[in-house]
């Protein structure tokens, strides 16, 4: 079942009833927010899947996979759809996926905006990280906002295989950060 909020409007029955609930979109679409929000509203655990990966110095964590296996036999959750390691685990699991289908140019806006302003306030990230200098985007392939840009394009495609693999899985689909604000403001 596939709700989209600007074409079918939305009665919030498929969010509150939900038990393991995913986001999905790219870097700086705002998945970690909607969780955050999602958790208040729904009273879902959350634990943000990026403070599980990275470990000192951008490591990643030996017990990422573990961590994130222990946290999806809850009964309950609200995580994000990210890291292929355990993308489909998380499908598996889960009772209802929300995709942030935002226009590039907005998830742009605000991967770069958030980028530069963690780095300018050196804002603590996870197990004491902080963004790299701002001028690491020109020489860093993997760098977060060349990362949103070149990742932006695949999510229809995802979301289309998910739906073909599983057609049962209840999928909310929003189009523009109005389109979250509505859901969220219907779930008070």
């Amino acid at each position: 079942m596939v709700t989209r909020m600007g074409l079918y409007g939305f009665m919030g029955a498929p969010i509150r009833d939900a038990q393991r609930v995913l986001v999905a979109g790219t870097s700086g679409s705002g998945k970690s927010t909607l969780c955050r929000r999602l958790r208040e509203r729904l009273e879902l655990p959350y634990v943000e899947l990026d403070s599980l990966y990275h470990g000192p110095h951008w490591s990643e964590l030996p017990t990422f996979e573990s961590d994130v296996e222990r946290l999806i036999t809850a009964d309950r959750w609200v995580l994000e759809w990210q890291y292929d390691r355990v993308r489909e685990r998380l499908l598996e699991r889960c009772d209802l996926l929300i995709w942030l289908d935002y226009p590039a140019h907005v998830v742009m806006w605000r991967v770069v905006v958030r980028t530069i302003r963690r780095e300018l306030s050196q804002e603590m990230l996870w197990n004491g990280n902080t963004e790299p200098p701002l001028w690491t985007v020109m020489t860093n392939p993997e760098h977060i906002i060349r990362w949103a840009w070149r990742t932006h394009r695949g999510y229809p495609r995802r979301i289309r295989r998910i739906l073909e693999e599983r057609p049962r899985l209840r999928l909310v689909w929003l189009r523009s950060p109005r389109e979250c604000d509505a859901l969220l403001d219907r779930l008070r």
